[in-house]
């Protein structure tokens, strides 16, 4: 039970007992939103009264939940929200939610604009070939939208070539049914303690911008578009970098981009991973556990078998390299990860019944685990361990009365 809290899943708030039996019965994935809401307090803090946050909220609020995440962020002082995906963006405005959406994704199809311009999302235009689309497919409306561009500074990724930069935002500029919101970039090191590359692409980025400001000055009366660069890396490392916005990921969820940056601001994690036990035995010295026997018990052991697995999320290749918590202490996982279940050494645990709750990530007791331990671990990085965990999953919200 979680004292002194009240727990939602999507607009429903219910009382812990409501659901200790039924959506947390097997495995659920628990997100503090006052966390989340903290961490952006955290980071505005960071910024010039000028300077706005995006919070980039694609692939499900990099597995929090997009829309109990946006609300929270949007409270919190967030005036952007970013997504990847078009139904991303969509299922953000069925909610409600009237903030600016930046679509970062490329698209390339008419009715995929006819969409962008019912929803009111910002897309991004990286070719001429997008913009003529967009353009055209608009004009066919008799409706005009706000459009940002994106420029490659060297990520090498979406974006118009830097050298082409000042010729694309003319053509983008005397398109009709365009309206010029933003142009950006995407630092592809910024979370490199050798700022070399990323000092690169700025100074790219300064060029094509310097271009399309004299430009501007000699061709428009409108306000100039947005500017903005910085993911979290660049925003914690260098407040030159902060422009009119920057875009916040894995910061807004708890997480740093790079050690050497954990300094700049206190952030806390929202994520936590938790499971029950469903049955506990005891095996003898020389009996294997789980697939392809990757264990054997060399003396007599109490397992547990905990009800969640790779097809919820914990990578395969965990298998034998992690430990978890149960009533704060650690455990060490034996034998291979299956697809919906894990095996524990318990002989530890004193009388451990079914149904006790196994912290995978998170907080229990004086110890932690963190999605970066796991990344650690397996040579990856943390973005990719938040966002593998299924939907199978409930998300539980849990949020500070």
């Amino acid at each position: 039970m979680v004292s002194g809290k009240s727990i939602s899943i999507g607009n429903t708030t219910l009382l812990n007992s409501e659901i200790e039996v039924g959506i947390r019965q097997r495995a659920w994935v628990e997100v503090d939103l006052e966390a989340i809401a903290e961490n952006i307090r955290q980071l505005k803090r960071l910024l010039s009264p000028q300077t706005k946050l995006m919070a980039v909220v694609k692939a499900d609020a990099y597995g929090h939940g997009a829309v109990s995440v946006a609300k929270t962020v949007g409270q919190a002082g967030a005036e952007w929200l970013a997504v990847a995906t078009l139904p991303e963006g969509i299922e953000l405005r069925e909610a409600g939610i009237k903030q600016p959406i930046l679509l970062l994704g490329a698209i390339h199809t008419a009715e995929e604009v006819q969409a962008i311009a019912h929803w009111q999302l910002q897309p991004t235009l990286c070719t001429p070939q997008q913009a003529l689309l967009f353009s055209e497919t608009l004009n066919q409306l008799e409706q005009s939208l706000a459009v940002q561009i994106k420029i490659d500074t060297g990520m090498s990724r979406l974006g118009t070539p830097w050298q082409q930069g000042l010729e694309f935002f003319k053509l983008v500029q005397r398109l009709p049914n365009l309206e010029l919101a933003g142009i950006y970039s995407h630092f592809a090191t910024a979370d490199s303690p050798d700022p070399t590359v990323m000092r690169q692409q700025h100074y790219r980025y300064e060029n094509v911008i310097n271009e399309i400001r004299d430009h501007w000055q000699s061709d428009s009366d409108l306000k100039f578009p947005l500017l903005h660069i910085a993911n979290s890396a660049a925003t914690l490392a260098d407040q030159n970098l902060h422009y009119d916005m920057v875009r916040i990921g894995l910061s807004l969820y708890g997480l740093y981009p790079a050690t050497h940056l954990a300094s700049v601001v206190t952030l806390k994690p929202a994520m936590q991973i938790k499971a029950r036990v469903t049955q506990v035995k005891t095996i003898e010295a020389g009996t294997g556990v789980s697939y392809g026997y990757q264990f054997i018990a060399k003396k007599q052991t109490k397992i547990a078998v905990i009800g969640i697995g790779y097809a919820d999320g914990i990578p395969r290749n965990l298998s034998n390299k992690i430990k978890v918590l149960i009533r704060g202490q650690w455990v060490n996982q034996i034998g291979t990860i299956t697809m919906d279940q894990i095996m524990l050494d318990v002989s530890e645990i004193p009388n451990l019944q079914v149904g006790e709750v196994v912290t995978l990530l998170g907080q229990d007791g004086e110890y932690a685990i963190s999605a970066d331990d796991w990344a650690n671990t397996i040579g990856t990085i943390s973005w990719e361990i938040l966002c593998g965990f299924k939907h199978r999953l409930p998300r539980v919200n849990i949020m500070n009365k």
